[in-house]
């Protein structure tokens, strides 16, 4: 864990830097658009620097903690030629991961109220988690024996392709949703250097085809086992009432608090800890009692992951009270002055927001470090930030004019096929990945508010199917684009040579 972070006062004038999109958004449509200061404005003064200080802190957490033990894990592991354990270690990680996984919790729910309790907010949770920990032994086995990730993206697009065309259409929009919330500011760093540390100890393998891909699989399967199991629950037999786990069907909060200011951040530092502590189980297992080995540094991991609970805090809290206010008020004000002026602040905000993603600029760094001379951080960012603003200008879109969501994902995901076909093979891993990182704990929470709030202007009046699907739009866009990028960059790269 010799990570080099620099000083923390660089660190935040670098979080800054990545921050100032956002502000910039915001203040033009607040004084330029409406005219007038926000409510409050000194505690969303007060909620933004807590967004900044949560937001270092968590990158800090991710280089010093997050990913030297996933590639640890995975490296020593695939040393010792430790398949089996190295499969049951990723279903676990998956599997423990997402079903305690608080945003999922929130999508289960809201499923289940729609769907006047059809599809079992429990149920739901389990096909989740159950389809992500599947994804990833699949995607480490996948890396293990080199094959393409082309075959399998293709082969899951086909799948994904027909039980949309087959499932009804209240169910697809929770599908598509309920893949991109299945990975959080905690799992994509974890996987990532999972799949790096893999591709150290697999020698003579591409570090981004080897080492990217665990994402697309993982946002991937639940899509597909979400509609499978709204095929079951919706058919005629009636199954409905069958759940596989009823305790799951209510929130399992770690704390019972009051409903108050101190009660709610007490509520957020249990959901933290929610999302923490299985992933630190699984970790601490399988290095204790699998591999038998002591972790390295125990004091510098202690303090890190001290900070990254201190830093998710704040970061809650910067959203809770600074980003989200700001942008539910302004867009049903802005509702209400055109639709034009609606589509152009849903784009600036997602791509602002996007912007901002922890995990994002992660990754991206990650990736430009592998291949600078193709991959820049800062375009990967931008591209994926215009792709989630243009996927939510058209899920915006589709509720005002009411189109099927069928009749845009499926074409979407035709172009994916086609462009994950033609793209080069070292970074299609990559490109899949980014769609699932662009919508994670700061876009998802924003979407799921402007859905929310839009529905009741915009909406057919079918709640379930307008409020679900805008996330899935949201995480289609940077793939698309990303995709498109590589492409373009790689017959660049062959005219110059």
């Amino acid at each position: 864990m010799n990570s080099v972070t620099p000083p923390l006062p660089t660190a935040l004038l670098q979080t800054l830097r990545n921050l100032l999109p956002v502000l910039a958004v915001l203040l033009v449509f607040q004084f330029l658009v409406l005219g007038r200061a926000p409510d409050q404005p000194l505690l969303i003064g007060v909620a933004l620097l807590s967004l900044l200080l949560g937001i270092t802190l968590t990158l800090r957490a991710m280089e010093q903690v997050i990913f030297p033990v996933g590639n640890t894990l995975s490296h020593e592991m695939a040393a010792r030629g430790s398949l089996g354990w190295l499969l049951a270690f990723g279903f676990a990680l998956g599997f423990g991961a997402v079903i305690a996984e608080p945003s999922l919790a929130v999508v289960a729910e809201e499923a289940e109220r729609l769907s006047d309790g059809r599809m079992q907010a429990g149920t739901l949770r389990m096909v989740v988690a159950g389809s992500v920990g599947l994804a990833l032994a699949i995607g480490i086995l996948r890396s293990v024996l080199g094959h393409p990730i082309h075959g399998y993206l293709m082969g899951g697009i086909g799948l994904l392709l027909l039980v949309t065309w087959a499932t009804p259409a209240e169910i697809t929009g929770i599908a598509m949703d309920a893949g991109a919330v299945s990975v959080n500011i905690i799992t994509v760093p974890l996987l990532v250097a999972l799949g790096l540390g893999l591709s150290l100890a697999l020698s003579q393998r591409s570090p981004l085809a080897t080492g990217f891909g665990l994402l697309a699989l993982a946002v991937m399967a639940p899509r597909i086992g979400v509609q499978l199991y709204g095929l079951w629950a919706y058919s005629e037999a009636d199954w409905a009432a069958v759940t596989l786990l009823p305790s799951l069907d209510t929130p399992l909060p770690l704390l019972t608090v009051p409903d108050t200011w101190y009660g709610a951040l007490l509520g957020d530092a249990g959901n933290i800890l929610r999302s923490v502590i299985p992933i630190l189980l699984v970790t601490a297992v399988f290095q204790l009692l699998v591999l038998r080995q002591r972790f390295h540094h125990p004091q510098q991991l202690l303090y890190g992951l001290i900070w990254l609970v201190i830093g998710l805090f704040f970061f809650l809290q910067g959203l809770r009270h600074g980003l989200f206010p700001l942008g539910g008020e302004m867009a049903l004000a802005l509702s209400e002055r055109g639709k034009l002026f609606l589509y152009l602040f849903v784009f600036f905000i997602g791509l602002a927001a996007t912007l901002v993603e922890p995990a994002l600029i992660a990754i991206t760094r990650k990736a430009e470090a592998h291949q600078p001379t193709v991959l820049n951080a800062r375009i990967l960012r931008w591209l994926a930030a215009l792709g989630v603003g243009g996927g939510l200008m058209l899920g915006i879109a589709r509720m005002a004019q009411g189109w099927p969501l069928e009749w845009v994902i499926l074409p979407l995901l035709l172009l994916l096929a086609l462009l994950a076909w033609l793209g080069p093979r070292d970074t299609t891993a990559l490109a899949f990945d980014l769609g699932g990182v662009a919508t994670s704990d700061v876009t998802v929470p924003l979407i799921t508010a402007l859905s929310i709030a839009l529905t009741t202007v915009l909406g057919s009046g079918d709640a379930m199917l307008d409020a679900f699907g805008l996330i899935a739009l949201a995480s289609l866009g940077p793939i698309l684009l990303v995709m498109l990028y590589t492409i373009l960059a790689q017959h660049w790269l062959e005219r110059k040579h």
